[in-house]
């Protein structure tokens, strides 16, 4: 039995056997026992991701993948641990799961050959649960795991570098060619690892920080006393020398400094 891949889905099922392995190698094994792969169609990460120690959860929405991850893939690899207490097969859709609940608050990694049409929200997610994700490795449109892992000064540093990197430590790992997909997609794909900071907390109002990172870069050509002007800065406020810079030129550090001098002055 094989798996047709689905447009609708975003699929395109990864085939090199060691790019496979380096993604699983991806993940340290540290300060968690629990891994959850995020679509894993015909299993080509999940067999590598089996020889770990970590107990094993995929979650995919495909229904045909499903059926094969039950009926034939313990078959095709009958030497790995595939028994209840090391391998749990899931059906349902990642952006409707409340993390905390699935793995009843203990500790997960997230892995995955991500969906590109939803991958920005899979981060997201892991951010809203990071309490519980320490760690989180997969493969994104090259163009999007570069905007996850850039610094401040680049063109495509932007909202998602630095809602992730304010709570993540992030690498870019390696760079994939759509040669290696079936079918192929039309653009390079690149692999990134997320391993949480000790203090994953922020010392400023979270909705805060969200919003001023979200407002400043919605107009990313402006500078702040312009882009930021919704929040009624006062004058002397605007005078102030981060106000005339733009918000690809503030690290993440800087929009922290940035949201304490808005909430100093009341906003």
């Amino acid at each position: 039995m094989s798996v047709k891949a689905k447009k609708h889905l975003g699929q395109h099922f990864l085939t090199d056997e060691t790019i496979a392995k380096n993604i699983a190698d991806a993940l340290t094994g540290t300060d968690y026992d629990n891994v959850l792969e995020i679509g894993p169609g015909m299993g080509v990460l999940t067999k590598y991701l089996l020889q770990k120690k970590s107990k094993v959860t995929v979650l995919e929405l495909d229904r045909e993948s499903v059926s094969y991850l039950k009926d034939t893939f313990w078959l095709e690899h009958i030497k790995l641990d595939t028994s209840k207490n090391k391998f749990t097969i899931l059906e349902g859709d990642f952006l409707k799961q409340n993390i905390e609940e699935l793995f009843n608050k203990n500790q997960v990694a997230i892995i995955g050959n991500f969906p590109y049409n939803i991958s920005t929200q899979i981060v997201f997610k892991a951010i809203e649960y990071r309490e519980f994700v320490p760690e989180f490795a997969g493969m994104f449109q090259k163009e999007v795991a570069m905007r996850i892992a850039e610094k401040e000064g680049s063109k495509v540093y932007g909202i998602l570098s630095v809602l992730t990197q304010a709570f993540f430590d992030v690498e870019y790992l390696f760079t994939v060619p759509p040669t290696v997909f079936n079918p192929p997609p039309k653009v390079d794909s690149g692999v990134i690892r997320l391993v949480r900071k000790a203090d994953y907390s922020l010392p400023v109002d979270e909705k805060l920080f969200f919003r001023v990172v979200k407002t400043a870069f919605n107009q990313r050509r402006k500078m702040l006393r312009s882009s930021l002007k919704s929040f009624n800065l006062s004058d002397t406020l605007k005078e102030e020398p981060i106000f005339a810079k733009r918000p690809e030129q503030l690290s993440v550090a800087d929009f922290i400094s940035l949201t304490q001098k808005l909430a100093n002055h009341g906003i």
